[in-house]
């Protein structure tokens, strides 16, 4: 089925057109302030799509918050407060004249790597997305699981060693404990490149994310016990992180003896298209 495609982000949304196949006629707007706007600019979008391409039946779009599908409300909150708290779907889909599905972003990218990605053919799957926090998706029997109360992939509000994951596997707050540590401002890429150089806190700080990440990593094997683990985010096209999480993997299984299953961990594929192809994947399994 032909679809017309979104990804709604905090400063653009992205618009493609799917031609039954592949992404095609891929374009960014600026993100509206209000939902006034928000609506006329999805509207206009999707009208001109659908004028080009009369075969589109419907739309598919990958969305921040907590997605709930049964309601047709955005829980949560997200830097666009306006999409927030109540019934959009069938708001959009009276503008649109079309059926919509939507979905979280991060459950969109994972889809896309179930579909056609670096988890093609896999059943059961943890991404684990690592930016200013850690974010990501569960996938099991090919669909996303969300949980009893949309919390499915929240990984960054576990606990570990009496602080949040967010607060400990992630090059954003790492690089803040340089900076409170030295009193100098550092990148995220440089941080690395300073542990590699021999400064010792830089080490100090990427080995401490790296170790929080192995163990993560190690907990959800042996609670959700997926066939692999995926790592998306900017972090993700650093060559040093995988051999850093697997470094301290050792240790792991140093200490935890009995355990026998260690982790498969591979990058995600997609990069800036995988919210839009896994927003048609999830719109072929609700419309199916």
């Amino acid at each position: 089925m032909e679809l017309a495609v979104i990804d709604i982000g905090g400063t653009t949304i992205k618009f493609a057109w799917w031609d039954g196949s592949a992404l095609q006629e891929r374009h960014a707007e600026p993100t509206p302030d209000n939902l006034a706007a928000f609506y006329a600019l999805l509207a206009a979008q999707v009208a001109a799509m659908k004028a080009s391409h009369p075969a589109i039946g419907g739309v598919a779009i990958s969305s921040p918050g907590a997605v709930n599908q049964a309601t047709g409300v955005i829980e949560g909150m997200s830097a666009l407060p306006y999409i927030h708290n109540f019934p959009i779907q069938p708001e959009l889909e009276k503008r649109f004249g079309l059926p919509i599905a939507f979905e979280n972003d991060a459950n969109c990218a994972a889809l896309a790597e179930v579909k056609s990605g670096a988890a093609q053919g896999k059943a059961r799957v943890a991404m684990l997305v690592l930016g200013t926090g850690v974010g990501g998706a569960l996938i099991a029997d090919g669909h996303i699981d969300h949980g009893a109360h949309l919390l499915g992939g929240e990984f960054g509000f576990m606990l570990q060693n009496g602080k949040s994951v967010s607060a400990q596997a992630t090059v954003v707050k790492r690089v803040a404990r340089y900076q409170q540590r030295t009193g100098k401002a550092i990148s995220g890429e440089a941080l690395f490149e300073a542990a590699k150089a021999g400064d010792r806190i830089a080490h100090e700080e990427v080995e401490g994310f790296f170790e929080a990440l192995a163990e993560v990593i190690f907990n959800l094997q042996y609670s959700f016990d997926p066939e692999l683990f995926l790592l998306g985010g900017g972090v993700s096209r650093n060559p040093d992180l995988i051999p850093g999480i697997e470094r301290h993997m050792d240790g792991v299984f140093k200490t935890i003896e009995i355990a026998t299953q260690r982790p498969v961990i591979k990058i995600c594929q997609y990069t800036d298209a995988a919210n839009l192809i896994g927003a048609v994947a999830n719109f072929d399994q609700r419309h199916r």
